[in-house]
């Protein structure tokens, strides 16, 4: 079973709305059975689960404490792909999280006060084992300077797998659980998704579940 984890020392970079997106795209693109894990104590995971009607991907509640003992229950359960949200935040019990991870999303939106925050999290990351990462830049505006100054500036730590754009189509499907791609599969929103998910397959499927 690959873990996918997404993390992020500043909040409100979109770490929930693409870890929704993510797991969705991974199930349709058959990498499932996929389950989503919340170990962010907000919750906010887990309570846009609850409002879909689609029965996948599932949800597993579970704590930091137990979440090593919850992945080999999931991993026993037959589940291939596990996606699993963590909260915005430095400490011990969150580096005990990415440790367990085949790959880390690094989500960041294009601005300064983003991207002072990213030492923190490359530092996270160190700490825990130097698993390898992605960055993502979230929530973009079309056409700004911003972008490749952004790009500019990760690319100096790590790679970019793609840029996400702020479209009225996430938060607007999110209101009823559902993706931006469920909404409307033909939509931009979905194609960045998608595209985002393949970058990310492939990595995984290159390192054959192993760190």
């Amino acid at each position: 079973m690959r873990k996918l984890v997404l993390a992020s020392q500043k909040g409100g970079v979109g770490k929930t709305t693409l870890a929704l997106h993510l797991a969705v795209a991974a199930h349709e693109a058959g990498a499932g059975p996929v389950v989503m894990v919340d170990v962010d104590p907000q919750g906010s995971l887990a309570l846009t689960w609850n409002l879909r009607k689609a029965e996948h991907p599932a949800m597993a509640r579970t704590t930091i404490a137990e979440l090593e003992h919850t992945l080999r229950d999931l991993e026993a359960d037959g589940f291939r792909l596990v996606v699993i949200d963590t909260p915005p935040a430095i400490t011990a019990t969150i580096s005990s999280v990415l440790a367990l991870a085949d790959l880390v999303v690094v989500p960041t939106r294009p601005s300064p006060i983003d991207l002072a925050s990213v030492g923190a999290t490359l530092d996270m990351l160190e700490r825990s084992g130097n698993q390898p990462f992605f960055f993502v830049i979230n929530a973009a505006k079309p056409a700004t300077r911003l972008i490749q100054q952004t790009l500019s500036a990760l690319a100096l730590h790590g790679r970019v797998a793609a840029t996400i754009f702020d479209r009225v189509d996430f938060p607007t499907a999110m209101i009823d659980g559902r993706t931006a791609g469920e909404m409307d599969p033909n939509g931009k929103a979905a194609t960045e998704i998608a595209g985002l998910w393949e970058i990310l397959a492939a990595r995984l499927n290159k390192q054959g579940g192993s760190r």
